[in-house]
């Protein structure tokens, strides 16, 4: 079994974290969101997966070697693909269309999610989804009497469902599917100027293949600052519930409040720290207060109250601020 995971954006909403580090790269719980995302896949997959593949643009030989080393850590043999132009979410599976050989997985690097679903092997496909509030803002699934899917609907102006596609698909016969998106891409079949997986799933429904619904009890962004603050605190609590210190951590005359995460080498000294802080490895923190937040590694920070922030890495910051979001490389003082 394979998965696919195409991330070729750069996150411009998330900038400046993304400025440096593509978005799935960002670290949220001590881990890039990436990480997390394939671990989660791995978990309700029916079958040992042998394959990972990245859908990457033009993002450097460090971050290549990043995630062969999360596919590594994770048991599989990592593959790097590239889109070099955005033309919609088929033309990206295809740049990894060897990979589209039996049952396959692809997820779309920015969902983070909570389920205790469990793929089965015997359903032709499985299109991951959530209930939401307004279904107007998203692509959603209309489903029969007997729970298969019977229409995909991108962003109703009414009412016809409220279970939201999150951007998770399995398909058990991943050759039909990889034919179906050359056939768009052979007699360039676009939708709004794009080649859509949407549109390769329809046609295969329409020849017979059944998709059924897998609900998530969460469904997690990474998509702004404050969105990936609140998707860190949910994965503190989701995945640690309560402190996570690494051994090599001193702390000294300091509280850390759980759920926390703090690295590898980090030092707190004189501080609160928590509930809900990530502290990347190598961080320092001194005489400080911070609560609901991300700071990622080899940083500095004297004195700074912080609460629902980001900090990137080896920035270093003196004096008291609130709600921060601050960039990789950045030093303020006051």
């Amino acid at each position: 079994m394979n998965i696919i995971i195409p991330m070729a954006g750069r996150g411009s909403r998330l900038r400046p974290h993304t400025l440096v580090t593509p978005k799935p790269l960002v670290p949220v719980a001590g881990k890039p969101i990436v990480e997390w995302l394939v671990e989660d896949l791995m978990a309700l997959c029916p079958q040992k997966v042998n394959t990972i593949g990245f859908v990457i643009g033009d993002f450097g030989k460090e971050v290549e070697d990043n995630l062969l080393a999360v596919a590594k850590r994770l048991g599989a043999q990592g593959k790097i693909y590239y889109q070099e132009e955005p033309l919609g979410t088929a033309h990206a599976i295809m740049c990894a269309a060897e990979l589209l050989d039996g049952p396959v997985i692809v997820a779309f690097a920015d969902t983070l999610f909570k389920t205790d679903y469990k793929v089965d092997s015997d359903k032709e496909g499985v299109i991951f989804v959530q209930k939401v509030e307004d279904p107007s803002a998203f692509g959603v699934v209309k489903l029969s009497a007997d729970g298969h899917i019977t229409d995909f609907v991108e962003k109703p102006d009414t009412f016809v469902s409220d279970l939201a596609i999150i951007g998770i698909y399995y398909f058990k016969n991943s050759h039909a599917l990889r034919a179906e998106m050359q056939y768009l891409l052979d007699n360039n079949i676009r939708n709004k100027g794009e080649y859509q997986l949407t549109d390769a799933m329809e046609t295969l429904k329409q020849k017979g293949s059944k998709f059924v619904p897998g609900e998530v009890e969460e469904w997690l962004d990474c998509g702004n600052k404050n969105a990936t603050v609140m998707t860190n605190q949910r994965m503190l609590e989701i995945k640690y519930k309560t402190n996570y210190i690494d051994s090599s951590a001193e702390i000294l005359d300091s509280v850390v409040i759980p759920p926390c995460y703090i690295g590898s080498g980090v030092k707190i000294k004189n501080s609160v720290i928590g509930p809900h802080v990530s502290a990347g490895g190598n961080t320092t923190l001194l005489n400080c207060v911070i609560k609901n937040s991300i700071i990622q590694k080899n940083s500095h920070l004297n004195s700074i109250i912080a609460d629902n922030s980001m900090v990137g890495s080896n920035v270093v910051l003196y004096g008291q601020a609130k709600d921060l979001s601050v960039g990789d490389f950045t030093n303020i003082k006051e």
